[in-house]
C-alpha cells in the first residue's frame, strides 16, 4: 500500500517520454517526472519514491527526499507569507503550506519554525503545523529509565528546554543539567530520567551507571595524557569549564575523578588532577 508523504519501494509499470509510471496500488499509477528518474530504470524493476501533490494537485513521485515527511518533526524555513497562509522550504519544488489556523503565532517569512508535517485526509494534501503539542501522544508512557531516545529540541523555557521524545511524547531537560548550546529543531541522543506520577517525563542528556562513567574515565586520562599528565580542573571548577574540556557534565565528571582516585589512577591537587599511571 503507497502512502502519500512517505517514500515508498514501488514497482516500475512503464516508461514514457517524460519519464517512468509506478504502480502506486490503491493511489493507482503514479508519474515520475523525467528529471528524477535514475539512469537505466526499466519496467519491472523497484525504486524508492516519495510521493506527494504537486502545484496542479496531481499525485507526483521523486527521487528527492524531503527535510521532512509526513508524522515527522523539521526545524523549516520560511519562504513566503501568503493571504491563506505560510509556505516553508522542505527541499522540494512545491512549497509546503501551513494554513493559519495551525500556525501557533503568525509566521514570518526569512525565520524558520519547529513544525508537524501531516496529510490532510480530505484533500490529501500535505501541510505542516507549528501547533506542536497536537500531534503529540498523550498515552502513558512505558519508558525505562536510562533508556536511550531521540530527542529534537522544541523550545526553551524557564525550568529548561522542552523536546520531543522519539517522535510522540513531550519531556524536559532542566537547564541546570545542560552544559551544551540547545536551540530549536536540534536533533540529539537523551535518556529517560524520571517518569513523574503526573505522567511527565525528565530527560538528562547523559546516561549513569557503570558502562556511562567507564566511558568518562577514558575521556579524562586521554586528556590528561595529551596535557602532560595534569588538568588544572578540579570538583570545585564551573560546570562550563568542564564541558568545554570533555563535553560532559559536572557531576559526571566528579563521578568519574571519584572512580580514577579510588584506582589510583589520579592524584587530587589543590588546583588540579595529575596522572600517577597508565590506565
Amino acid at each position: 500500500m503507497a502512502e502519500i508523504g512517505k517514500i515508498n519501494h514501488l514497482y516500475v509499470v512503464k516508461e514514457v517520454d517524460f519519464g517512468i509510471y509506478l504502480d502506486g496500488g490503491n493511489l493507482g499509477e503514479i508519474l515520475m517526472p523525467k528529471r528524477y528518474v535514475p539512469e537505466g530504470t526499466q519496467p519491472e524493476d523497484t525504486i524508492d519514491a516519495f510521493i506527494y501533490l504537486d502545484s496542479e494537485d496531481r499525485l507526483v513521485a521523486t527521487t528527492e527526499k524531503p527535510l521532512a515527511m509526513v508524522e515527522e518533526f523539521a526545524l523549516l524555513e520560511v519562504v513566503s507569507v501568503t493571504p491563506i497562509g505560510a509556505f516553508l522550504n522542505w527541499g522540494l519544488p512545491k512549497d509546503l503550506f501551513v494554513p493559519f489556523r495551525e500556525q501557533r503565532q503568525p509566521m514570518e517569512q526569512g525565520r524558520k519554525y519547529l513544525v508537524y508535517v501531516y496529510l490532510d485526509t480530505n484533500t490529501k494534501r500535505i501541510a505542516a503545523s507549528s501547533k506542536i503539542e497536537n500531534y503529540l501522544d498523550n498515552i502513558p508512557v512505558d519508558y525505562d529509565v536510562d533508556e536511550e531516545v531521540d530527542l529534537i529540541i522544541m523550545n526553551q523555557t524557564d525550568l529548561g528546554y522542552n523536546a520531543i521524545i522519539d517522535n510522540s511524547h513531550l519531556g524536559i531537560l532542566y537547564k541546570n543539567e545542560v552544559f551544551q548550546p540547545l536551540n530549536p529543531g536540534d536533533k540529539i541522543q537523551g535518556y529517560i530520567k524520571k517518569i513523574r506520577t503526573d505522567g511527565k517525563i525528565d530527560l538528562r542528556l547523559d546516561k549513569m551507571g557503570y558502562e556511562k562513567i567507564s566511558q568518562f574515565v577514558d575521556k579524562i586520562i586521554v586528556e590528561l595524557q595529551r596535557n602532560k599528565g595534569f588538568l588544572p580542573l578540579t570538583d570545585k571548577s564551573s560546570p562550563e569549564e568542564i564541558y568545554q574540556t570533555f563535553k560532559i557534565s559536572k557531576k559526571n565528571f566528579k563521578a568519574a575523578i571519584g572512580a580514577l582516585y579510588k584506582k589510583r589512577f589520579i592524584a587530587l591537587e589543590e588546583n588540579g588532577i595529575r596522572l600517577l599511571t597508565s590506565k
